[in-house]
């Protein structure tokens, strides 16, 4: 059993430090871990991507802590959502739609027990006095149940693009890595025998097999190349596109930094161009 935690609050501040004492306080002993408090300030969508990216690391019986929250003190509701992954505990504002679009909800709950929160609730800080003790309550052993009413409803995010048209693969920029890195909503993406399986993770249940000879990828003007297998397939400082480790299609600079170089941003089309791609026309979101 651990908790982890995921939030935009960084470590200019105490937020992260005052909130593990809170969780410290009511489950002495359970790990907490700290998957990333780098997430761009309110940025939903980019804390979902990492969420999803991450979770599935995790033992089943782990509750994963989410504060990124730019609806705090209004009446989005504080929720806990059992899932295959984990418990996840934060607001219910689609941070947890790429998870369950893999592991799908069993049961979600509002956290509106005052049991298991603190007895003074900031407007501004949730995760010390709503969500962290919320975790660490259920990390202590306290039944989903016992913290409040179920619900069914739980706020989703659009799914992330992925158009498969003959000859196209349309996709977005999901994630800019600290690294520069474009990650795609284009995969999962596998290297095999005959070229790359391309099974959509978001998109369509269709499969298709490409051919690294005929595909050209272009985002924002840029025709990057071929699909790389790793970063030194090119020289320094020269665009790329490689299958990344989750199996996305990413876009790169050998060394460099592709967000600058190219001048890319979350949520930039991507296509990727395949001279000999038989799929129908077709859509996911």
């Amino acid at each position: 059993m651990v908790i982890t935690l995921t939030t935009d609050f960084g470590y200019d501040d105490g937020y992260v430090g005052t909130m593990k004492g809170v969780m410290a306080a009511i489950a002495p002993g359970v790990p907490l871990i700290d998957i990333t408090h780098s997430i761009r300030p309110q940025a939903v969508a980019e804390a979902a991507y990492i969420l999803w990216t991450s979770l599935s690391y995790f033992q089943p019986d782990s509750v994963h802590l989410v504060v990124v929250d730019p609806g705090v003190g209004t009446t989005r509701r504080p929720i806990a959502s059992r899932t295959a992954w984990g418990v996840l505990v934060g607001p219910d504002n689609g941070v947890f739609s790429y998870v369950w679009a893999a592991a799908p909800p069993e049961l979600t709950v509002v956290l509106e027990n005052p049991n298991y929160r603190r007895s003074e609730v900031s407007s501004t800080f949730h995760g010390r006095d709503v969500f962290g003790p919320a975790a660490a309550h259920i990390a202590a052993g306290v039944p989903l149940e016992h913290l409040g009413r179920a619900v069914r409803d739980e706020v989703h995010l659009p799914l992330p693009l992925v158009e498969i048209g003959r000859g196209e693969i349309r996709g977005k920029i999901l994630h800019i890595d600290r690294f520069g890195n474009a990650v795609t909503s284009i995969g999962r993406l596998n290297w095999v025998a005959s070229g790359l399986d391309l099974v959509p993770v978001f998109g369509p249940p269709v499969s298709e097999t490409l051919d690294p000879a005929v595909l050209t990828v272009f985002v924002c003007g840029h025709a990057v190349g071929r699909v790389c297998r790793t970063y030194g397939d090119v020289d320094k400082g020269v665009p790329m596109a490689l299958v990344g480790s989750e199996g996305m299609l990413e876009i790169a600079v050998n060394r460099g930094h592709a967000a600058d170089a190219l001048g890319l941003a979350v949520g930039d089309d991507v296509f990727l161009i395949v001279s000999n791609l038989k799929g129908a026309d077709n859509g996911g979101r």
